[in-house]
């Protein structure tokens, strides 16, 4: 059993390792996440890294589903970071459609920008990126600083990852995957739980960085939520190992 909380310690530690990485590496890698420069790119034809990025994204989620945002996501890393400044859950819930109405409109624009310049015309993931890294100018710095105090405004006025629950530009791609993944029944992770031995202790819900009622989910047995990343943080922190990770189609899927 101490070999198993362990494992569990260990497995929070790394992501929390890897998300400390992302958070280190963003003012490098920034405009590979950004939604101005594939509308840029795409208006003369060219797949940039963005472009590249939010396709291994979309492209991932259909077996990971959000997986990203939960441990390699720089954005994702800040919000955790933050929330020792202010740590209050995030109301969510149907508010988290305003996301959508930012990416519905932007993922058109680049539609219709790679139209208008007749279609892919070459790929070059490190167009208009400076020897391949954001901060190669001042101008660029203070993008990436401004985005920093943003993800920080978001947490503190609305929550636990309160800017992946409205304003995210990235996740729609993985939710929008995920529930295509499941729609075609395919194999991929996601959280199993054994209801019947819940004590309603409500641990997993007080620790979900996403401010998800976790404990509503496994009562009800359904495990499956859009704005889950799959940090395991429900997992880890369940003194019953009622909720646990399995590679599998959604329940009711043969």
């Amino acid at each position: 059993m101490a070999s198993e909380g362990t494992t569990k310690q260990r497995r929070q530690r790394i992501r929390k390792t890897l998300l400390l990485i992302s958070l280190l590496m963003l003012p490098a890698t920034m405009f590979y996440f950004s939604p101005y420069l594939i509308i840029w790119g795409g208006s003369q034809g060219i797949v940039v890294g963005s472009f590249l990025m939010f396709s291994a994204m979309f492209l991932s989620s259909l077996f990971i589903g959000r997986l990203w945002c939960g441990w390699l996501c720089p954005t994702g890393a800040v919000q955790e970071y933050s929330t020792k400044l202010r740590d209050k859950r995030a109301r969510g819930g149907k508010c988290n459609w305003i996301k959508f109405l930012i990416w519905v409109p932007w993922l058109a624009i680049i539609i219709l920008a790679f139209i208008d310049a007749g279609g892919i015309q070459k790929v070059d993931p490190f167009w208009n990126i400076d020897y391949g890294i954001t901060v190669a100018t001042p101008q660029n710095i203070v993008f990436v600083v401004a985005l920093v105090l943003l993800l920080v405004f978001m947490v503190i006025t609305t929550g636990r990852r309160g800017f992946c629950h409205y304003l995210c530009w990235m996740s729609p791609f993985m939710i929008v995957g995920r529930k295509l993944g499941n729609a075609a029944r395919l194999p991929g992770l996601r959280l199993t739980a054994e209801n019947d031995n819940c004590i309603d202790c409500k641990t997993c819900t007080n620790v979900c960085p996403m401010s998800l009622d976790v404990n509503s989910m496994v009562r009800d047995g359904r495990m499956e939520n859009s704005e889950c990343n799959l940090c395991g943080e429900c997992i880890d922190s369940c003194p019953e190992h009622v909720i646990e990770y399995r590679f599998c189609r959604m329940p009711g899927h043969q």
